[in-house]
């Protein structure tokens, strides 16, 4: 009895020492047969009823060629309850979402005959998937390459016809943004629809493209959809510059009963790289990076309080990357370059404080030589280090951290990158990886490596109300048979959980994750 006692407890004190540290459980679906090796995750969302639809593009044939939609419909209990294929080609998939019971599928194609590109919305109910077609938009253009765009660097708008669509963050309404230029003729124009397809206004911002081009890249809408906050990239078009000349500038657009206002940020010494409107009750804020130099190297973060009705700047901050930011990222190293951050999460906690989330993201390109002797160029795409912030709602900085990771992609982006959720104060992170266990420096300083393994496990990293870190492998390689698309989950902020997808080959399956 004595031995058995004592087994017990070296048993308990062993479980105890390897009980879990992060706040979360998890649950797998049963793994289930998928008849398209290729494709891509385009939508998933819920369905309305407790369950979640899932939308795929997939390619087929010895050169992969886009073929139609795989659109998958599970339950509240994770199992697949029906399948549909949407044979649907030669349009240009821009974004989807579910609402009252009805898929909602955005295209944009090109109309040879007509001589027009064409934004179309093709939505069906959830059940025996009768697909009806909207028009949105027309204009009559010839066609050019890449008239779609949302890079983040260089954008060309020299092709003479560029559009845009984005939804706010809450995906209650969107913007069409098309931009025109035919000899002397310059027309931009912005278009507001509901999530009903209706649209609700359409506004003139021809004047404003005189001097600059408009790249925009986030926006934020009013609850009642008649106020609407773009911020865009500003190009200057002068055909030559100096050295010490910015070619940009950030810009917030306001648009409101039929009436267009425009605001930058930059001041002296202080140039911003980046930013991100939100919209809290009555309060109107920015928050985003700049730099000091006109070089494009980030130096810190930005924090603007802004008068929602007349764009004036009322308050302004700030702060440069802080020593252990720094040590974080670099080390010891003496080249000290932050550039190119793409915004992934930005959110107000239940303490009104401010947490937004950013990544190192680049593209690079190289000529390879294939099988035939043909030079190909191939484009490689670069996830790296995460960087968060946390501010109080008067912009005062509370801490910035980054985490160190390498992750390069010519494929599916989806496997890649991370995705965030905030609770209780606490940021975590979640990262897919071939590697077994991340460096830690001076208990400090993290870095994930690309590993080797056809196999991933999946990590969550903490950063709590002060920004210090841990992380845990939470789901390994052994469970987690199937590499989750980790970037793009489906959260559900209600009950703390997010749902993700996770596919190799002809085998695919959902991963849920809650938060006790």
């Amino acid at each position: 009895m004595i031995t058995r006692l004592l087994l017990v407890c070296v048993l308990a004190i062993g479980l105890q020492s390897f009980a879990q540290k992060m706040p979360v459980s998890y649950d797998f679906s049963e793994k289930f047969n998928d008849r398209y090796r290729y494709s891509n995750l385009v939508t998933i969302d819920d369905d309305g009823d407790g369950g979640y639809i899932l939308v795929r593009a997939y390619f087929q044939g010895l050169i992969l060629k886009p073929k139609g939609y795989f659109i998958e419909r599970y339950n509240k209990d994770l199992e697949l309850i029906s399948e549909y294929n949407y044979k649907l080609k030669g349009m240009q998939f821009v974004d989807g979402f579910t609402k009252n019971g009805q898929l909602n599928l955005i295209f944009l194609t090109y109309d040879f005959e007509r001589g027009m590109y064409r934004y179309t919305a093709h939505t069906s109910n959830l059940v025996n998937y009768n697909f009806k077609t909207t028009n949105l938009l027309e204009f009559k253009t010839p066609a050019v390459e890449g008239a779609f765009g949302r890079n983040y660097y260089n954008r060309n708008f020299k092709n003479g016809f560029s559009t845009t669509l984005l939804f706010n963050p809450e995906k209650t309404g969107f913007i069409i943004s098309t931009h025109h230029i035919k000899g002397k003729k310059n027309q931009h124009t912005i278009h507001l629809f509901d999530t009903n397809l209706n649209k609700k206004w359409e506004q003139d911002f021809s004047a404003e493209v005189e001097e600059k081009n408009y790249a925009f890249e986030q926006i934020a809408l009013s609850n009642n959809l008649e106020e609407t906050f773009i911020v865009g990239k500003a190009y200057f078009k002068k055909k030559r510059f100096q050295v010490d000349e910015r070619k940009f500038q950030y810009e917030l657009i306001k648009i409101s009963g039929g009436v267009a206002k425009t605001q930058s940020f930059d001041d002296p010494g202080k140039y911003s790289e980046g930013l991100y409107p939100i919209i809290d009750d009555n309060r109107l804020l920015c928050v985003g990076f700049y730099a000091d130099r006109k070089d494009n190297r980030y130096n810190g973060v930005s924090y603007f309080d802004i008068n929602p009705s007349s764009l004036a700047i009322t308050s302004k901050k700030y702060h440069p990357f802080s020593e252990q930011f720094m040590e974080d990222k670099f080390g010891r190293e003496e080249d000290k370059v932050i550039k190119n951050l793409v915004f992934k999460s930005v959110n107000v906690t239940d303490e009104n404080d401010i947490l937004f989330n950013a990544e190192e993201y680049f593209v690079t390109s190289s000529l390879q030589v294939t099988g035939a002797g043909q030079r190909m160029k191939v484009e490689r795409f670069h996830h790296n280090d995460i960087v968060s912030a946390k501010l109080d709602m008067d912009g005062d900085l509370i801490w910035t951290r980054n985490i160190n990771k390498a992750e390069v992609t010519q494929g599916d982006g989806a496997y890649a990158s991370y995705s965030s959720y905030s609770k209780d104060g606490k940021t975590y992170f979640f990262i897919c990886t071939a590697a077994e266990n991340p460096q830690l420096i001076n208990g400090e300083r993290l870095i994930f490596k690309q590993g080797l393994s056809r196999n991933r496990n999946v990590f969550l990293i903490s950063l709590d109300e002060s920004g210090k870190l841990d992380y845990e492998k939470v789901i390994g390689d052994e469970e987690a048979r199937l590499p989750l698309m980790v970037s793009k989950p489906l959260i559900d902020s209600a009950k703390d959980q997010l749902l993700f997808y996770a596919k190799r080959g002809n085998k695919k399956q959902l991963v849920e994750v809650v938060f006790k």
